[in-house]
């Protein structure tokens, strides 16, 4: 018995702009755009994206003939004390440059 499983991708957070000579009939811009893939990449991204933290990130789009390619990344995002480093570094940072500029 063969089971049949519809596995699909898309692009959701992505704007496109309106096709400026268009009519009425024009795709809308925030429409969910669906993503062509092969099922065996989808489900891998699907179980990585399962896992907490990962996330996907379009790191290029660009246009090929007619189609639209997106170049996608998986992403891990960085742990609280990561984040926390960074923002005491910019505060040090602002406050030598207020000193400096007196």
């Amino acid at each position: 018995m063969c089971a049949s499983r519809t596995v699909k991708s898309s692009f959701t957070a992505c704007t496109s702009a309106p096709y400026e000579k268009g009519n009425i009939f024009n795709k809308d811009p925030l429409r969910p755009k669906k993503l062509l893939m092969h099922k065996s990449e989808i489900r891998k991204l699907t179980g990585k994206l399962a896992e907490q933290g990962y996330t996907l990130v379009p790191v290029e789009v660009y246009l090929k003939g007619s189609l639209v390619k997106v170049e996608i990344a998986l992403a891990k995002g960085k742990k609280l004390y990561e984040t926390s480093g960074r923002t005491l570094r910019r505060k040090t940072c602002a406050a030598r440059q207020s000193v400096i500029s007196r």
